[in-house]
């Protein structure tokens, strides 16, 4: 009895052991459409890096969201000397996703 205990809990051992391990299944890379700036986006891109650009280092678009680039650009806008319209022209570059 100890015999046919011992070879089944070998045999059930020696299955696993030779069986293939499944791989884990890798997502695919996100496809990024990058958006192509409009004359009104490239003007807001040049004001960013030129306005913001002047004191400090750029932060890339996508590190905030629509909303946490409000009050920094009212912010920024101020400090800047800029107009509400420049001020609208950055935020709107910062938030179409444009890079």
């Amino acid at each position: 009895m100890k015999t046919k205990i011992g070879l089944s809990a070998l045999a059930v051992v020696l299955l696993y052991a030779c069986s293939s391990t499944p791989k884990p299944t890798v997502a695919p890379e996100a496809t990024v459409v990058k958006k192509e700036l409009t004359p009104e986006l490239a003007e807001g891109k040049n004001l960013y890096e030129g306005s913001c650009g002047k004191c400090h280092q750029l932060y890339k678009s996508s590190s905030y969201n629509a909303e946490e680039w409000k009050p920094i650009v009212a912010r920024m806008q101020k400090k800047a000397r800029l107009s509400d319209e420049q001020g609208m022209k950055i935020y709107n570059y910062l938030t179409s996703g444009a890079e």
